[in-house]
């Protein structure tokens, strides 16, 4: 299945001269979705994966259904603000601005493999934020999983070292 067929390109969006890569067609499709989440699992499977982590918002969306298949913890990780209990954070540079992510103070105990998961992967900020959350917290990154890659903006030399996965790269 060519994970492409749904994906939509929405020009100017969130601002002027961005093309945005909408995963809304394939999260409509069930039998797409479904080969989303299996890529994924197939991919981890033979990894020990103690923590699915989802960086929000649309992360979240492809972390649950791995960790429940992992039968692993979710970690959900959000902007500035959005999480009750304390935080770490981390800030960094978007393509198109600067962001904060923040990660409950207990969420990962030292040594704990985490998979970390997101619908795009563009610079590579927002997933070099959510490794260094993890890190600080004394867990170890088990892989990075993004639904599209846009490889024209070099997001890998930011994640060097780690086991990056895009079922779909622009």
């Amino acid at each position: 299945m060519d994970l492409k067929d749904y994906i939509r390109d929405v020009p100017d969006f969130p601002i002027e001269g961005i093309l945005f890569r909408d995963i809304t067609p394939l999260l409509s499709a069930p039998e797409a979705f479904r080969h989303a989440v299996d890529r994924f699992l197939d991919h981890y499977s033979w990894d020990n994966i103690d923590m699915v982590l989802g960086i929000e918002s649309r992360g979240f969306l492809f972390a649950a259904p791995l960790a429940y298949l992992f039968e692993a913890p979710l970690i959900p990780v959000r902007k500035e603000g959005k999480l009750p209990f304390r935080t770490n954070k981390v800030s960094y540079s978007l393509e198109y601005g600067e962001s904060s992510l923040e990660m409950h103070t207990d969420a990962v105990a030292a040594g704990h493999r985490v998979l970390l998961v997101d619908d795009l992967l563009a610079t590579g900020g927002t997933m070099a934020a959510a490794s260094r959350l993890v890190e600080q917290a004394g867990g170890e990154v088990a892989g990075v999983a993004v639904v599209v890659e846009l490889s024209d903006l070099d997001a890998r030399s930011r994640l060097r070292g780690y086991d990056v996965f895009s079922l779909v790269t622009y």
